[in-house]
């Protein structure tokens, strides 16, 4: 149930015992909204959101076009329920929370007041959809976000004719919104076109281009800015929102757009001076300048939670004639409404199964520790020792470990935000001064700044270092956020170092081996998750650069592994020698300089040659197989296997079966070897 209370506190605490058991029966309830002076309460008992009967407004709700024959005064109600049915969702699936709380009163006014999908919306990143799933036929199906054959956690196209337009990297928005209007021009169509942006996404570099480009266009677009965390301006109260729906309104541009008529007849230099002093007062009331400049008509900065102010302006917005772009400045607080969420924003950004009552997150404990931690750790032992390493990162300081090494040496540590391009390119500047930058970006973000890796880095052999998280398949996250493709556009890079950690202690060898390299470009891959349980030291030992190492020796099959499915390999061979096949294990470690004596002596000493890396095709298997069809080594009857990722997008689902689909556990190991040697003790297992 949801009920109205007067003046409750700002960020009041859910009223239950501290210490209290858990599981014990109970009512816990907190403040869920404070949009309009009124605070609703949220029941919660027994560790779930109460939702039986508790969602009568949302229970009627399929579609957005329920939604617009609801009155509008029923919207804020709406939004309470929108608000209880996310945290219930996400508590069970995990996901992005924050900035979808943050933006629960916007998701109900565009929807109710634009033609949704016949106009389109298009949601940044996309991390901030999932009340936007709710309202649009997807409810039944939330509590399936980033499961096996379950919704994405971003917007997709093929999930929902409201999603016009996938996201999950950040910033594109305005560009796929711009394009839109544009053939909806071309084609003399008549719909609008609605791009949100925030969370972060103004801050690259795209954003701009496009404005920049939308800005001299005369196509009607329209872009809300949803700045949750005040980085431009906070809103100005019932000020602010009246002057948000006065230069929004009808009759205050119809005046301004008569003002500027009459001064195209003044001489030039009144015509001008009237044109700045205008913008000047605009800029004084509500800050647009900027995105006046950039040839947007701007409003704002309005409430984003309160839909007394939110409505009416959107409205002015949607039903204004005139062409070209309008910016709407909206203010929005992440996490708003979940007491928990709102303390600590950064940590329930994302989140994994939680307790809706205390916002404990049931984070499982292990006794090694994930890949991004030794990373950090080796890195603030380079940075002891040597005071010219530096670290940065593109927004990402916590997901990357740099968080960690920004509070040891916090002037070393540049977090540029999201802006990988530049993040590459400010490195090798601070490179070519010799100080040791290491630019930690995951894999999927690399992608981004390609011709910054080629043009600014690799071709002035500057030695950069890449630290590359999330190297391979990602989980949950799914295909946008899967690091399938840094071996393959790396590599091929001359004079790039490239490397893969195979386990912890390997990173940390491999994290002081790039920090020996002061010639040339580096890079090392690693994947998500943990460790195996190595004993790790204080500090790696730099590496011989493109040596591998055999962990286990055979006489028929050998399996060169690079990266992180070494353990599987070595599982493999056990199980091949139930098969009575004996099998060399080696690790790589290397894809460039590329270890050709230890490839050279697997050929010429065994039967069968297995490679195995998760990463596309193109990554270390074409290397290796270049290097063999160039040394004639495929000519004596050796039998080549490469095993990498499929030549598809692999959905989200659980790392173990992601893992299965994709060929690159044990088992397809032996199966790949007991083929080749036209062995047929057991099947092929069904994969890829």
């Amino acid at each position: 149930m949801v009920r109205a209370q007067d003046d409750a506190p700002d960020g009041r605490q859910p009223e239950c015992d501290q210490g209290a058991d858990p599981t014990a029966a109970r009512t816990v309830s907190w403040p869920i909204s404070r949009a309009g002076g009124r605070n609703a309460i949220l029941e919660v008992g027994n560790g779930i959101l109460n939702t039986s009967s508790k969602t009568p407004l949302l229970d009627s709700v399929h579609v957005p076009s329920d939604l617009r024959r609801l009155p509008e005064s029923a919207l804020r109600q709406l939004a309470d329920e929108l608000r209880r049915e996310t945290v219930d969702a996400v508590s069970i699936t995990g996901g992005h929370l924050g900035a979808g709380l943050g933006v629960v009163e916007l998701t109900v006014a565009i929807h109710y007041l634009f033609d949704t999908p016949h106009d389109r919306l298009i949601w940044d990143v996309g991390h901030q959809a999932y009340p936007h799933k709710i309202l649009t036929g997807r409810r039944e199906r939330i509590r399936s976000l980033r499961q096996a054959g379950g919704l994405s956690g971003f917007t997709r196209r093929s999930e929902s004719p409201y999603d016009p337009f996938g996201a999950a990297h950040s910033s594109t928005s305005i560009s796929a919104g711009l394009g839109m209007a544009v053939a909806r021009d071309l084609k003399g169509e008549e719909r609008r076109v609605v791009a949100v942006i925030g969370d972060g996404a103004m801050s690259a570099g795209m954003a701009y281009e496009a404005m920049n480009n939308a800005g001299s266009s005369k196509s009607r677009l329209v872009v809300i800015l949803n700045d949750n965390d005040m980085s431009i301006a906070p809103p100005a109260g019932a000020m602010s929102a009246y002057l948000s729906r006065l230069i929004s309104s009808k009759p205050y541009r119809s005046l301004r757009d008569l003002a500027k008529d009459m001064v195209r007849h003044l001489p030039r230099p009144l015509e001008e001076a009237a044109r700045r002093a205008e913008g000047y007062a605009r800029g004084l009331v509500g800050g647009g300048t900027l995105f006046e400049e950039l040839g947007f008509y701007y409003v704002g900065p309005i409430d984003g939670h309160n839909l007394d102010h939110l409505v009416p302006v959107l409205r002015n917005v949607r039903d204004a004639a005139e062409s070209g772009p309008v910016l709407v400045h909206v203010v929005t607080e992440k996490g708003h409404g979940y007491p928990p969420a709102e303390r600590a924003p950064d940590k329930y950004h994302g989140v994994v199964r939680f307790d809706v009552v205390t916002g404990a997150q049931a984070k499982p404990k292990s006794t090694t520790p994930a890949y991004t931690r030794v990373f950090a750790d080796a890195l603030v032992a380079e940075a002891e020792a040597d005071d010219r390493v530096v670290a940065v990162t593109a927004a990402m300081p916590s997901g990357t470990g740099l968080d960690r090494f920004g509070e040891r040496f916090p002037t070393r540590t540049f977090d540029v935000g999201i802006a990988e391009q530049h993040a590459v390119t400010f490195a090798a500047g601070m490179a070519s001064e010799g100080m040791k930058p290491f630019a930690a970006i995951y894999s999927t973000f690399l992608q981004r700044a390609y011709d910054q890796v080629v043009h600014d880095v690799a071709l002035q052999r500057l030695p950069v270092r890449f630290a590359i998280d999330r190297a391979g398949l990602v989980g949950a996250d799914g295909a946008t956020h899967a690091g399938a493709f840094d071996v393959t556009y790396l590599a091929n890079l001359p004079d790039f170092v490239v490397m893969a950690a195979a386990d912890e202690l390997e990173l940390m060898h491999m994290v002081a081996t790039c920090a020996a390299i002061d010639d040339r470009p580096s890079a090392v891959r690693y994947p998500r998750g943990e460790g195996i349980g190595l004993e790790l030291p204080a500090r790696g030992t730099p590496l011989e650069i493109g040596q591998g190492r055999v962990l286990r020796e055979g006489t028929t099959v050998a399996i060169l592994s690079f990266g992180g499915r070494l353990q599987e390999c070595l599982k493999a061979a056990q199980d091949l020698a139930t098969f009575g096949v004996s099998a060399t294990v080696a690790d790589a470690r290397f894809a460039k300089p590329l270890d050709t004596r230890l490839v050279r002596r697997l050929a010429a000493e065994h039967e069968v040659l297995i490679t195995i890396e998760e990463g596309a095709i193109g990554g270390f298997s074409t290397h290796v197989l270049h290097f063999l069809a160039r040394e004639g080594l495929l000519d004596q009857g050796l039998k080549v296997r490469p095993m990498t990722l499929p030549d598809r997008f692999i959905d989200h689902d659980a790392p173990a079966k992601q893992y299965d689909e994709a060929g690159l556990n044990a088992r397809h190991v032996v199966a790949t070897a007991l083929a080749a040697l036209g062995r047929n003790d057991i099947a092929m297992p069904a994969t890829a």
